[in-house]
């Protein structure tokens, strides 16, 4: 799976993190029906390992665990069918792991050295965060020095704001609670989420 070539074309994942998820297989579905098949669970939400597990047979899903923050944890992830990893800052133990299973790994960043240094780490791309706080425009900054890094736009981004990170530089932004709203997850309220869904790839369309 070429995660940035897939990141490339979709320009949006989905970060998943709940209290619950009681229907993973039913939820990853319908992210992919409304368009969203790029999914991460973040290994924050009880018994992710399983939940990648049981997920991993819907059809049309490209399944990643976020919130990485030890190689065991990538281990488990990979061994769940996750094939891709995120993590929510330097990593240097998670991108090793990644390495020696050749598996994509997006991590976490917000200064440019810290940028640098996930490149040095061999990120497939770096996620910045927190993206809202800081703005679309400083995506444009950040391509200054990194012309050519691709960035995941993650945290606050909306239906309202997703055009905007997209026209500041970002090569993709990610869905988070916005559209799989924890409560939603753990309820399995999957109209309501696909409409979100659905909503939120239409804002990424519009950003062309």
């Amino acid at each position: 799976m070429n995660l940035l070539a897939e990141l490339t074309v979709r320009r949006a994942l989905c970060i998943i993190r709940a209290p619950a998820i009681p229907d993973p297989v039913g939820l990853a579905g319908t992210l992919v029906e409304a368009g969203l098949p790029v999914v991460e669970f973040a290994l924050t939400t009880p018994e992710a390992p399983r939940l990648i597990e049981q997920a991993s047979s819907v059809d049309g899903l490209i399944l990643g665990a976020g919130t990485v923050m030890s190689a065991q944890d990538a281990r488990d992830a990979i061994a769940a069918g996750a094939s891709f990893l995120l993590t929510p800052g330097l990593r240097p133990d998670v991108a090793a792991e990644a390495a020696k299973r050749d598996v994509p790994l997006v991590l976490g960043a917000m200064t440019p050295t810290e940028v640098a240094a996930a490149v040095d780490l061999g990120s497939t791309a770096v996620k910045v965060f927190p993206a809202a706080r800081l703005g679309p425009a400083y995506f444009g900054d950040l391509h200054g020095p990194y012309p050519d890094v691709p960035l995941v736009a993650t945290g606050g981004i909306t239906t309202e704001n997703a055009a905007d990170f997209l026209a500041g530089g970002a090569l993709a932004v990610t869905a988070g609670s916005g559209v799989v709203a924890p409560a939603l997850a753990a309820e399995s309220r999957l109209s309501d989420i696909a409409e979100r869904a659905r909503g939120f790839v239409a804002a990424v369309a519009g950003a062309g």
